[in-house]
C-alpha cells in the first residue's frame, strides 16, 4: 500500500509539477492536497479564490507535500516551504501538517511531531518559521485549518493531533501581526457528503468552491479588495 501510496504521489508530481515558477504577485497559495484537489477540474480552491475576488492567484499546493522534510517530503514540491519561492506577494494562503503527522508518527502519540511542527510556546517550529518567511518577504498570511473528515480512512485517527496543532496555530496567529487563522471546519460540514470527494477526505469540487469562497471573504475583509459580485 504504502508503494501504491509513493507511486500515485510520484506520478502526481511529474504531472502537475510545482506550477507556475512565478515568483510575485497577488495571491500565493501553498500547502497540501486539501487546497490541491479538482486542480485538473479547474475546480480546485486556489481558482475559486481567483473567481470569486477577480485577482490574480497562483497555487502551488501540491498532494503528499509536508511541512517538514523526509522521505518523500525531499521531492520537489512535496515540502512546503519549498512551494514559496523568493520574491513578494501580497497574500500566501497556507495550510499542512496532516501528511507530517499520518506518515511520522501515524497520528498516535505526536506529541514530538507537532512540537517540531510548531512548539507548545505557540511561537517556534517549522510552522513559524514558514510564515515569518512569507511576511518577511512583504505577504499577509492566512493559514486555512483543515475541516473534520470522520469518515476518511486515512486521516480520521488523525482529528485529535491536529486539534492540538491548529489549536497552537490560532494562537500564533492572534499574537502576530498581519497572520491569520481560519478553520475551514467553520464552513465544510461533513455530514453533508457532496462536499466530500469519494475517499471521504478530501474536497468534492463543491467543497472547494465552499472552501474557496471562505477564504475569499476572508482575504476581502482584512484587505479592502472585495470580491466579485455575484449574477
Amino acid at each position: 500500500m504504502r508503494i501504491f501510496v509513493a507511486l500515485i504521489i510520484v506520478l502526481h508530481v511529474a504531472a502537475c509539477g510545482v506550477t507556475p515558477r512565478q515568483s510575485s504577485g497577488d495571491i500565493l497559495v501553498i500547502g497540501d492536497s486539501v487546497l490541491a484537489w479538482n486542480r485538473s477540474g479547474g475546480q480546485d480552491v486556489g481558482r475559486v479564490i481567483a473567481a470569486e475576488l477577480g485577482r490574480d492567484v497562483v497555487s502551488r499546493a501540491t498532494l503528499g507535500a509536508r511541512v517538514q522534510s523526509g522521505g518523500l517530503g525531499a521531492l520537489g514540491g512535496l515540502r512546503i516551504p519549498d512551494q514559496l519561492p523568493l520574491g513578494s506577494w501580497d497574500w500566501v494562503v497556507m495550510n499542512g501538517g496532516a501528511n507530517d503527522l499520518a506518515f511520522t508518527c501515524g497520528c498516535a502519540r505526536c506529541d514530538a511531531e507537532i512540537d517540531r511542527l510548531i512548539a507548545a510556546n505557540n511561537q517556534t517550529g517549522a510552522i513559524p518559521d514558514l510564515i515569518t518567511r512569507a511576511r518577511l518577504q512583504g505577504a499577509q498570511v492566512l493559514w486555512a485549518g483543515y475541516y473534520e473528515a470522520p469518515a476518511s480512512r486515512s486521516f480520521g485517527a488523525c482529528r485529535p493531533a491536529l486539534v492540538e496543532l491548529e489549536r497552537r496555530i490560532a494562537r500564533y496567529a492572534a499574537d502576530t501581526r498581519g497572520v491569520y487563522f481560519i478553520d475551514t471546519e467553520d464552513v465544510l460540514d461533513p455530514a453533508v457528503l457532496s462536499l466530500l470527494a469519494a475517499d471521504r477526505t478530501h474536497p468534492s469540487p463543491a467543497g472547494s468552491a465552499v472552501i474557496g469562497r471562505f477564504i475569499s471573504q476572508e482575504i476581502s475583509a482584512r484587505s479592502g479588495h472585495s470580491a466579485l459580485p455575484e449574477g
